[in-house]
């Protein structure tokens, strides 16, 4: 028994200033991938950060605290997924195309990030604060911005070069928002489980037509 806590005690001693902090939510992201937003427990980040429970309150007053962090973590690598899909596809030199593309790269990596770190996905949406109202950085990518203002910014890029008419332009965001989650929902927990990656990836590139001819 006193090997245990001794053992404890030299994990704890291990952190800096901020360190834990880090770490326990660097447990909370690991729990979230695996298990979605209802595997992050205070106690079980804690247990893998190797310190005793009450360390944990300096950082995370309560779970929900924690979650909202891995939250923004979650929406942050989406965003990053977004942004490297947008990355990729910057080589085409008409505006227009240009345009096009970045409304299918951000749905694209939307739908991709959905499939390959579903736990994440879902996390990220778990907590009900309106996306056009939060501004906090550690939900960005590297460019500052969001998932939701990517999407935005790809919409304006449609409507300034003339291929999304202005009138339609406010609002856009919640309706293609909508179809692109919603198709990745059915597939996560919904009736479309039984889709194969090829599937999904098919069907997801015809919801992304659909929203570009709807808009």
């Amino acid at each position: 028994m006193s090997g245990a806590v001794t053992s404890r005690r030299r994990a704890r001693g291990t952190y800096r200033h901020g360190d834990l902090r880090r770490a326990l939510l660097a447990a909370g992201i690991e729990l979230a991938r695996a298990g979605g937003p209802d595997a992050v427990v205070l106690r079980e980040a804690t247990r893998r950060a190797g310190v005793v429970p009450n360390a944990a309150y300096r950082h995370f007053a309560s779970r929900d605290e924690l979650l909202r962090a891995v939250r923004a973590a979650a929406l942050s690598a989406l965003a990053v997924a977004m942004e490297t899909e947008l990355a990729g596809r910057r080589r085409r030199r008409r505006a227009e195309d240009l345009a096009r593309d970045s409304l299918r790269a951000v749905g694209t990596a939307y739908l991709r990030f959905a499939q390959r770190e579903t736990g994440l996905f879902r996390t990220a949406f778990s907590v009900g604060d309106d996306p056009e109202r939060v501004s906090d950085p550690a939900m960005a990518g590297g460019s500052g911005l969001n998932p939701f203002q990517l999407l935005s910014s790809a919409l304006d890029n449609m409507a300034e070069a003339g291929v999304l008419p202005p009138a339609r332009r406010p609002g856009a965001e919640y309706l293609a928002w909508s179809a692109v989650h919603g198709f990745a929902m059915l597939v996560i927990e919904g009736p479309l489980r039984g889709f194969t990656p090829a599937q999904f990836e098919a069907i997801g590139q015809r919801v992304i037509d659909m929203v570009e001819k709807g808009l």
